[in-house]
């Protein structure tokens, strides 16, 4: 934020000429995600997602992480738009952007109309909830700006009720420090010891605060196949994906974006699910997996291994 500064208010620092923002969304929960009727997805998506949560032996990954590469499939389709847009007024100087540069996307998104930023700070929209992904067109010509929308989160406080966390500090703002998708995808080092319970068996992001948003019962599944799930990882358990080396974390991550947070921080973060997992489940064979990992784990693994070895249950005996 520091080094960026205000360029990510100025949109004409970042890319000089720039005269408008063409601002685009594209939803992104999966073809197969189960639906209630209606036009919109439905609440049966949401009680799958509590049920993997309530299982303590579940990995749960963040619905927006288990398909293809978002960075990838929204930049490709903004190529293609301007392309497009291009073919029909003239050569058009421009650059796309999607959660790739210093740009302030749900600031943008609603100015242009797309949606309103919900108190858990993410982009809400009527017909579509939050499941979506935003991206961005800097174009060298003036357009006619669009009106934004009104809110409409009302006095509803579920979001930040339902962050585990409590990293929603107040509506409208957030602490990464204490956010779930934070500290397991950005995050380099030691989890804070005062959190790692609360993360439960969450190892890559975090949706608690939009399973909680009643908006979200509009949410549209995806028509494209690159966010259907992958590798099972909907229903794989935090045993499996602990016996991935780092050769098998490469091959099931290609194409993901979870392949950016390193095989480093894709152990810690099961480490910690694991021993949340040991205290809740007294399942031995957890144990013996931690246990077996420590003569190889670096200094950071092996202090989130023998955290976790330390949650043992109380049912059983020392």
């Amino acid at each position: 934020m520091a080094a960026h500064g205000l360029r990510r208010a100025r949109p004409a620092e970042l890319v000089p000429g720039t005269l408008s923002v063409i601002s685009a969304r594209m939803d992104y929960l999966p073809r197969e995600a189960a639906a209630a009727g209606g036009s919109g997805a439905g609440a049966d998506w949401i009680a799958a997602e509590a049920a993997a949560q309530a299982d303590p032996r579940r990995a749960v990954i963040s619905i927006y992480a288990r398909g293809r590469d978002y960075h990838k499939v929204l930049r490709r389709r903004l190529q293609m738009l301007a392309e497009r847009l291009a073919a029909a007024v003239g050569p058009l100087g421009h650059r796309v952007f999607t959660d790739s540069a210093p740009v302030l996307e749900v600031e943008i998104a609603a100015r242009a109309g797309l949606a309103w930023r919900g108190k858990h700070t993410l982009a809400l929209a009527r017909e579509g909830g939050s499941m979506f992904f935003i991206g961005e067109v800097y174009v060298d010509i003036a357009l006619p700006p669009t009106a934004p929308v009104e809110a409409h989160c009302g006095s509803c406080s579920a979001c930040i009720d339902a962050c585990p966390t409590r990293a929603i500090v107040a509506p409208y703002r957030l602490d990464a420090r204490r956010c779930i998708s934070y500290l397991t995808i950005e995050h380099d080092g030691s989890m804070p010891l005062e959190l790692r319970e609360a993360i439960g068996n969450r190892i890559y992001g975090c949706d608690d605060c939009q399973l909680s948003c009643p908006w979200n019962k509009y949410a549209q599944r995806s028509a494209l196949p690159d966010f259907d799930v992958r590798d099972g990882l909907d229903a794989a358990t935090l045993l499996e994906l602990w016996r991935w080396d780092e050769a098998e974390f490469l091959r099931r991550t290609e194409g993901s974006a979870i392949r950016r947070i390193g095989i480093a921080r894709w152990r810690r973060n099961l480490a910690v699910a694991l021993g949340n997992a040991w205290r809740a489940s007294a399942d031995a064979d957890i144990a013996q997996a931690l246990a077996a990992a420590l003569p190889a784990a670096d200094a950071l693994l092996r202090e989130h291994i023998e955290w976790a070895l330390a949650q043992r249950p109380s049912q059983v005996p020392a």
